[in-house]
């Protein structure tokens, strides 16, 4: 029996890896499911429904949007040689080309662009950095609905954040319009019940809620037991390292960035200048 498999567990223990003694007593159940996500990377080969696709979609939609500007749009990719191709593209993660389903989250401003266009008007805010952030704020919002939603249905996700690695051949796989992006992907599908993994513990709340003003010192004092938290839960899946040494390995320079940081450059190639 797992912690969540008790009966007066909400998926608090599990989502903080302790007794987490200030757990809420009696969350919605859309809280619950939200306390048990974690990342799926083996699927079943069953295909997901165009119904579960448009209902994704929908939910993506129900998501706030800055001035109901709408700046995304995504496109699913169903066929096995494309996914294939953009698994390549996004670091050679196996579980991309093996999702029935993917997902292409695009930060969209070319629908405005055009809308100009045909207008015959002026878009020079689109050029500044604020609306470029308005666009990958808006779709991330919209993608996380989907994630929700999908779990609700069965289905399991996981986020491919490698589709930025190379912007520009993605794109040309997607036949993208110019002003338009590639924001991450996610592969959607029935989770495979023999996949070993869990419910991974996150930083204690103490860490990341501050009241009234940010207290590093406070935060920051909570570390070490995650690092301990964590380093348990990874070698329970036969996994290493500790927490604060991924953080400083992933953002040691742009060494360990995998050709995310000629980004600026992508979007200026792309037609998303910022300035």
């Amino acid at each position: 029996m797992t912690i969540t498999d008790r009966p007066q567990d909400t998926g608090w223990n599990q989502r903080y890896g302790d007794d987490a003694d200030h757990r809420p007593s009696a969350p919605s159940d859309v809280v619950r499911l939200q306390l048990a996500h974690r990342s799926v990377r083996r699927f079943l080969p069953d295909a997901v429904s165009d119904d579960d696709l448009r209902t994704l979609v929908a939910a993506a939609q129900s998501a706030p949007t800055s001035s109901n500007l709408q700046p995304w749009s995504v496109v699913a990719v169903r066929d096995p040689e494309r996914r294939r191709r953009l698994s390549t593209l996004a670091a050679r993660q196996q579980f991309v080309a093996d999702a029935p389903l993917l997902l292409v989250w695009i930060a969209d401003l070319g629908r405005a662009r055009r809308l100009a266009e045909r207008s015959e008007q002026k878009l020079e805010a689109a050029d500044y950095l604020e609306t470029a952030l308005i666009g990958f704020i808006d779709v991330a919002l919209a993608a996380q609905n989907a994630v929700v939603a999908a779990e609700s249905l069965g289905l399991g996700s996981c986020y491919v954040g490698a589709i930025r690695n190379n912007p520009e051949d993605v794109a040309a796989e997607l036949g993208l319009p110019p002003h338009a992006i590639a924001a991450f992907g996610l592969a959607v599908g029935r989770p495979d019940p023999t996949e070993q993994a869990g419910v991974k513990p996150r930083l204690p709340q103490q860490a990341v809620l501050h009241h009234e003003q940010y207290d590093a010192e406070l935060a920051d004092a909570h570390l070490a037991a995650y690092d301990e938290r964590l380093g348990a839960y990874n070698a329970r899946w036969g996994l290493d390292g500790a927490w604060t040494d991924r953080v400083l390995t992933r953002l040691a320079g742009p060494e360990s960035m995998a050709g995310r940081h000629r980004l600026r450059e992508a979007l200026e190639r792309l037609g998303l200048p910022v300035r």
